[in-house]
């Protein structure tokens, strides 16, 4: 054996085990390092930032170490003899330590201004996901591409809340081109923002209604097979026979009619096999596209543009499960029958045949209102305006009575059964309301029959978000200035402006809508256009007006007061029995000048928050000012004794002073530019 080569081998080891001992050391160091400067700072600084400018002070004050160790030895960096006490040597060097201390944390500061912590992505997401961010951007490279050759690259930036101008109306067709033929996600994020009367205007709104999802079809090679795998069987074992050329056909699902082995005629909605990776893709685009508006655009915050993105998310999640829409649709049939009305059908689903991607239900004889025109014209004036009504008076009961309610009536969802029914389709969209909001709704219908401004401003109080700072008398009267612009016939001007006109006024006001009045008001809006094509002419509001007169009769029946006088008269039992003994005890303390009264100031999270952020800032700017007053005092005086033949005693203090104070200075920039959370997050 070469015992020079192992004694060779063994030192390499050596030096090896000694290099890694020393990185650990140094890492340990830079994130001790790292946790004393984000105390100071004050600030949730990133731990990457604040680790790598630990290694810097570490690799700086072995510099500084070093300098100073081989200046104080037997000569100076010249070669000159120094004369300095091992004791001013360690003041040196302590001082340097901390002033480079210092210097790193002014680059900390500097890098928090210039790039926030979590402006960034994540280090390690640059280490994973690379198939993901590939297909990602090339889709973004896609959508912008789609933009730009509509006109709309300008509407990129998203600095500039740029909805209403000259061209509007050409914009607006642009936009659901270009949505159109971005795909089934942001058609469906289109449908959604033509709901939004509070956001755009009517030309945006007049286009993006126009949006469906019309699709070419999947050929039936792929479509079985995506059959057999929702059902865990085959098709035979299932079905007598399943019709491979679809009844209809969409960017999501499409339609089969078949029937099953008892001999029931039934329709298959099917899930294409891949809408799901599709829609998740481009739902995570445009969730991205949100968050950067939200952080860089005023008017995105303004809109709340974020909370939008994030409820049309799950809005459309819930679309893509189809256990959900059973679920839905076997609460509307619920709310039906619980109300009476039997005109109005929900086809029967067969839960022990569906699933997540697969929907198999009882197929509906008749036309959708979208292909009846055939049908309707063959109809009476009388019979057609029968028909509106009764789908008129059905949406509205479910809403205020039953708060379940079909939320996507277009006419392609509404049919036109052969009996003379009403059927209804596709319930991937159901609003729900509570007893309260279908309350105010039903006092808010009863108040403009009676031309009530009053009660409608305190039922639209009751019925939405109120604005912390709320002009009463001022919406009081814009409300009462619209119930007397409609209330005769409405001027002919049609239900769609008054929901215009209420929707701006509220907005004026402050107001924000709540994502399921939201819905309710959708539904409204898509009826009316359904209506307009059952009966033309056919006034919502006007029949809306006397179906809430109906409905709120029917609340103020003697039966239904002594109901809801009962339930109140429990609410305030507890109340009632305990007020003797209050009121006794406040007439003592007042006849013996005990009474007295506590008020909390800044009672308030929000309140107490904002002070307790201005104090610390204050307080933090006015010692760090101190500090550096008196630091520079010291620095100038030339009294007090020698540390060395330049330096003064009082010179040393005052750049260790002045070290505090622009310790403090970096602390006060680091809190003024830093994200402050809401209270409580």
């Amino acid at each position: 054996m070469d015992l020079h080569a192992l004694n060779s081998g063994l030192a390499g080891l050596g030096n090896g085990a000694l290099l890694v001992a020393s990185a650990l050391i140094v890492l340990v160091l830079a994130w001790l390092l790292a946790m004393i400067v984000r105390r100071v700072l004050g600030v949730p600084v990133g731990w990457p930032r604040s680790i790598a400018v630990g290694v810097l002070m570490i690799v700086s004050f072995g510099v500084m170490a070093q300098y100073l160790a081989t200046s104080a030895d037997l000569g100076g960096v010249d070669g000159s003899a120094l004369k300095v006490p091992a004791a001013v040597v360690l003041m040196f060097l302590t001082l340097a330590v901390v002033w480079v201390f210092a210097l790193g944390v002014a680059i900390l500061v500097g890098l928090e201004v210039a790039v926030p912590t979590g402006s960034l992505p994540k280090l390690s997401s640059f280490f994973r996901g690379w198939s993901a961010r590939r297909q990602r951007t090339r889709r973004y490279a896609e959508v912008i591409g789609i933009a730009v050759r509509h006109g709309l690259g300008s509407q990129l930036r998203g600095l500039n809340r740029n909805w209403r101008h000259e061209n509007e109306e050409e914009t607006a067709l642009h936009l659901r081109l270009a949505l159109n033929e971005a795909g089934v996600t942001f058609v469906k994020l289109g449908q959604m923002l033509s709901t939004r009367r509070d956001l755009l205007s009517e030309p945006y709104i007049r286009e993006l209604s126009k949006l469906q999802t019309h699709a070419e079809p999947e050929p039936w090679s792929a479509i079985e097979p995506a059959i057999r795998t929702y059902l865990g069987r085959d098709l035979n074992e299932v079905f007598a026979w399943v019709n491979p050329e679809p009844l209809a056909s969409a960017s999501v699902a499409q339609v089969h009619e078949g029937s099953l082995l008892s001999g029931q005629v039934v329709v298959l909605k099917v899930q294409r096999p891949v809408a799901l990776r599709q829609v998740r893709r481009d739902m995570d685009i445009v969730l991205r596209m949100a968050h950067w508006l939200d952080r860089s655009a005023p008017w995105a915050r303004t809109i709340g543009v974020k909370s939008l993105a994030e409820g049309f998310a799950a809005s459309l999640r819930e679309e893509l499960n189809y256990h959900v829409e059973l679920e839905n649709m076997r609460s509307v049939d619920a709310s039906l029958a619980e109300a009476g009305i039997a005109d109005v059908h929900v086809p029967h689903a067969y839960e022990e045949f569906s699933g997540s991607r697969l929907l198999v239900m009882d197929k509906l004889e008749g036309r959708p209102i979208s292909h009846a025109r055939s049908v309707l014209s063959g109809m009476t004036e009388e019979r057609r305006h029968e028909v509106a009504t009764k789908l008129l008076s059905a949406t509205l009961t479910q809403i205020v009575d039953s708060g379940v309610f079909h939320a996507d009536l277009h006419p392609g969802n509404i049919f036109l059964r052969n009996d003379g029914g009403i059927g209804l389709l596709d319930f991937g969209s159901v609003g729900r309301l509570d007893p309260s909001t279908r309350h105010s709704l039903g006092t808010l219908l009863y108040a403009v029959e009676k031309d009530d401004s009053v009660s409608a401003t305190d039922a639209l109080i009751e019925l939405l978000d109120r604005p912390e700072e709320l002009n009463e008398r001022a919406l009081e009267r814009g409300v009462g200035q619209l119930l007397t612009r409609y209330r005769t016939g409405f001027g002919g001007l049609g239900s769609r402006s008054m929901f215009t006109v209420l929707l701006n006024l509220l907005v004026q006001h402050g107001f924000a809508v709540p994502p399921q009045i939201a819905a309710a008001f959708r539904a409204l809006a898509a009826l009316e256009g359904t209506l307009g094509q059952v009966c033309p002419g056919f006034d919502v509001v006007a029949a809306a007006r006397a179906e809430g007169k109906r409905m709120m009769a029917h609340q103020f029946r003697p039966g239904n007061l002594k109901d809801q006088f009962e339930s109140r008269a429990l609410q305030l039992l507890p109340l009632l029995e305990r007020m003797p003994r209050r009121l006794n005890k406040l007439t003592e303390d007042l006849e013996q000048g005990r009474f007295s009264m506590n008020i909390r100031m800044l009672a308030d999270n929000r309140d107490r928050h904002f002070l307790d952020t201005l104090v610390q800032q204050v307080v933090v700017a006015l010692l760090a000012s101190a500090a550096t007053l008196g630091a520079i005092i010291l620095i100038a005086s030339d009294t007090g004794p020698m540390l060395t033949d330049n330096v003064r005693m009082h010179a040393f203090f005052g750049y260790t002073l002045l070290f505090a104070g622009f310790v403090l200075s970096l602390r006060a920039v680091a809190l003024v530019f830093r994200r402050h959370p809401e209270p409580g997050n």
